[in-house]
């Protein structure tokens, strides 16, 4: 591993350096927020050059979603608090766009997953293995019975699956003139609701 740089104080392994790479650039994303964040601005915190930087994470997508994922469970724990009534499957999947919807423009680092064409989230769109994994790790965070619902894993996942095709359509594409809260969750239960309600369900058992 080369030392040259970091301000002199070179970190003792590339595990050392990665997590060092990865907390400047969160301090550059709080600072400069999510969509001035540069690569510069990175290797001048570290002290190093631009290339040190592009030793340990291939592109600035790549950084930059892993500075994302790093504001993930947090997220998740604030939305699972602020949802702890959420108690079955049609709720989950309502408030769960409805209250991600809400929530990004105060999120910056899941602000970052949403920069389209440059990472894996939504480059591929909602049917990418990461937005699949974080559409069932938000499902799994209410308080919902699933099994007794009707939903083994697999139905659990194509759930997630539409619930993330549904929200990307409303963050791409939002109504105009938008809707308050209460009209989008009433047009989001009156829609979706039908297709995950228990009777919906019970057909494919």
């Amino acid at each position: 591993m080369r030392t040259r740089g970091w301000a002199g104080n070179p970190p003792r392994d590339d595990n050392e350096a990665r997590e060092r790479v990865l907390a400047a650039a969160i301090r550059c994303v709080d600072r400069f927020g999510p969509d001035k964040t540069r690569l510069v601005d990175v290797a001048n915190e570290l002290g190093v050059t631009r290339q040190t930087v592009y030793r340990y994470y291939s592109s600035v997508a790549e950084m930059l979603v892993v500075v994302a994922q790093t504001g993930l469970d947090q997220f998740l724990d604030r939305m699972e608090a602020a949802l702890s009534h959420v108690s079955t499957p049609v709720e989950a999947a309502t408030e769960a766009m409805v209250f991600t919807l809400q929530a990004l423009p105060n999120e910056p680092y899941l602000g970052l997953l949403l920069r389209a064409g440059e990472n894996e989230l939504f480059s591929r769109g909602a049917t990418s293995s990461m937005a699949l994994s974080l559409g069932v790790k938000m499902l799994h965070r209410f308080n919902v019975n699933w099994e007794d619902a009707g939903f083994d894993e697999a139905r659990l996942e194509g759930l997630a699956e539409l619930t993330m095709r549904l929200f990307l359509s409303f963050l791409q594409y939002p109504t105009d003139p938008p809707r308050s809260t209460a009209e989008l969750r009433a047009f989001i239960t009156e829609w979706f609701g039908p297709a995950i309600s228990p009777q919906a369900t019970s057909s494919h058992l």
